[in-house]
């Protein structure tokens, strides 16, 4: 691995999207060279050696495509949604979609609420959805769109069938709010929540009983992170206005449960199942833990980001900004 640039294209030559949101935010890979990304209505397929001859494939017909995953078997592409910023109130997707690889036929599944992340079972045509609930800031723009404090959900779906099997539901005072990568095992699905600083495990079997890692950070530790605090509640802050959008912040902080953080935005099983690994945005610091004990086996703090990027001021938000991760194990 020599991490050379091998080709370089513009996803504009195939067509331009309605809003700067609606980009080829996640892809997935068929083969060692050859991968499907949306763009636009349409999904296309990419050779890495021939990147200005993508091929069209059938539309998507859903709002915005995020994470997508290939099914056990190889025939589906499953994919969950964003809001769309581009159709106002109107643009919540609150639906997943399945492409057919053999048929090219694309089917969308309505659902009561949006998810942008979802992960396959690993030995059926089945996926899990997650749901991501936000609201569109002042009731019209899903651009700077704002943390919902409503009941989450997670919907076992057939891809097969093209319908909802089994559904989970937690009041909107469980911390399970902004997921971000979501995994699974043998026994349990596993997603974390930046925006309550949690990572939740749902039983598969019942799908109804859960547990729950929290990684809340108390008032001390809080404190030794004043600089990430100012960012988050500024950033906040000028998303949308104080004076109309106050039920907003007032939203986000429940979520959040006063931290003035985000949280857990990475976590990824080991492929033998012992190890859980999670990286904590907010905190900037990454931790492993025993699975399934959910025993604590390390956790170790990251460099501050000047370190890397000189021009960031040292008053700055010293964070590298987790988002998703990929484990590699052995």
């Amino acid at each position: 691995v020599t991490l050379d640039e091998l080709d370089r294209t513009s996803t504009l030559a195939y067509e331009s999207p309605d809003t700067s949101l609606r980009g080829s935010t996640h892809i997935c890979w068929l083969d060692n060279h050859t991968f499907i990304t949306a763009i636009g209505d349409f999904f296309y397929r990419f050779d890495v050696n021939r990147l200005a001859a993508g091929e069209r494939l059938g539309p998507h017909k859903t709002m915005i495509p995020h994470s997508m995953k290939i099914s056990a078997s190889g025939r589906y592409l499953c994919y969950g949604a964003m809001d769309n910023p581009a159709l106002g109130a109107q643009g919540e997707a609150k639906s997943v979609g399945v492409l057919d690889l053999e048929t090219g036929e694309t089917t969308i599944i309505p659902l009561p609420a949006t998810c942008w992340h979802i992960v396959g079972h690993p030995r059926k045509d089945l996926f899990y959805a997650v749901s991501f609930r936000v609201l569109p800031q002042d009731h019209v723009d899903y651009h700077e769109w704002a943390i919902a404090f409503f009941k989450e959900y997670a919907f076992e779906i057939d891809a097969g069938t093209k319908r909802v099997v089994r559904h989970w539901a937690c009041g909107r005072e469980i911390p399970s709010h902004i997921n971000s990568d979501v995994t699974i095992s043998d026994a349990e699905l596993i997603f974390c929540n930046g925006g309550s600083g949690t990572i939740v495990f749902i039983d598969l079997e019942s799908f109804s009983k859960f547990r729950l890692i929290d990684e809340r950070p108390d008032l001390a530790t809080r404190m030794n992170h004043k600089r990430s605090m100012a960012t988050q509640v500024y950033d906040s802050m000028i998303r949308g206005s104080v004076f109309t959008g106050a039920h907003h912040l007032l939203g986000a902080l429940r979520v959040s449960r006063f931290t003035f953080l985000d949280s857990v935005h990475a976590c990824q099983l080991s492929k033998d199942q012992t190890l859980l690994f999670t990286a904590n945005r907010g905190l900037n610091h990454i931790t492993v833990y025993d699975y399934p004990s959910l025993t604590l086996r390390f956790r170790t703090p990251m460099p501050e980001i000047q370190e890397y990027v000189p021009h960031v001021s040292r008053y700055a938000d010293p964070r590298l900004g987790f988002h998703h991760s990929y484990l590699v194990s052995p």
